[in-house]
């Protein structure tokens, strides 16, 4: 459907249930001259069901700058161009944002319609009681980063929200544990469809639930209540320590680069972090 003003409309789609599709989005993607989509296999379907045949093209990551720059031109040309991620609200931890700070840097209108988003779903469905929370997206891969993230959030008075695969969930847990130990917690899985679950309760005990399951399945959010006044700063262990220092000195980082980062990531005092850097110095 072409205008004499072209726009970018950023549409989320289920994250789950594909009934959750709003009219409005529903209506922009019937009346889009092209959608551009994460995976074009996940939003055919979903286009499919609904009974929608507009041309649909890959935009994910690994082509986001070849094909950005296609978005605007059809923008300019005056077509209706719409986005989709693979669930959710694009945008929320996907290419999204590069592609609507492309459209605001090109000066084309961008539209963004309100939508499911997975993060926002969990917050409420945990039962927390906190009316603030932090999105942080998804879990470092490492171990030793994990564990420095928490120690950075230890004190943020607010709901702390991360995703996380679900052949990780266990190892994520054991990390954040170390920090955490007294946390209550709550692992959504599987939100807004048929198996949907939210297993709640002290980090011991959800963590214990999962590693006594055979498999676990599906898209993960967790969330971490807040500290309580009675929380005491973590004892850290100087091997955890001494491996974080160790890799960051395999990036090439100064003595006092590493010293900084330690105390930064882990809030340990500058003595002891000159100590560790000392320490896991490697011999030239």
């Amino acid at each position: 459907m072409q205008d004499e003003h072209g726009k970018l409309l950023i549409v989320p789609t289920p994250i789950g249930n594909l009934g959750d599709i709003t009219y409005r989005s529903r209506e922009a993607l019937a009346d889009s001259d092209v959608i551009y989509a994460e995976d074009t296999r996940i939003t055919g379907k979903l286009l499919a069901n609904i009974g929608i045949s507009s041309p649909l093209v890959r935009l994910d990551e690994n082509v986001m700058l070849e094909r950005a720059p296609e978005v605007i031109a059809h923008v300019r040309a005056g077509e209706t161009v719409s986005y989709c991620t693979d669930a959710g609200m694009p945008g929320v931890s996907d290419p999204g944002l590069r592609l609507v700070a492309f459209a605001h840097e090109e000066g084309v209108p961008v539209e963004v319609l309100p939508g499911a988003s997975a993060s926002t779903v969990a917050y409420v469905a945990s039962g927390t009681t906190c009316p603030r929370f932090f999105f942080g997206a998804f879990l470092p891969r490492k171990r030793s980063e994990t564990i420095a993230l928490m120690g950075q959030l230890r004190t943020l008075d607010a709901a702390l929200i991360f995703y996380e695969s679900p052949h990780r969930i266990c190892a994520a847990l054991e990390a954040i544990e170390e920090v955490f130990p007294s946390r209550t917690i709550a692992v959504c899985r599987e939100l807004t469809k048929l198996h949907e679950e939210i297993v709640r309760g002290a980090i011991q005990d959800v963590r214990a639930d999962l590693e006594a399951r055979e498999s676990i399945r599906g898209e993960i959010v967790l969330v971490i209540w807040p500290p309580d006044s009675t929380e005491a700063a973590p004892t850290l262990d100087e091997e955890l320590l001494v491996s974080r220092a160790l890799e960051l000195y395999a990036d090439n980082l100064t003595s006092r680069d590493v010293r900084r980062a330690l105390q930064d990531e882990f809030g340990v005092s500058k003595n002891r972090a000159y100590d560790i850097a000392v320490q896991a110095k490697p011999s030239a």
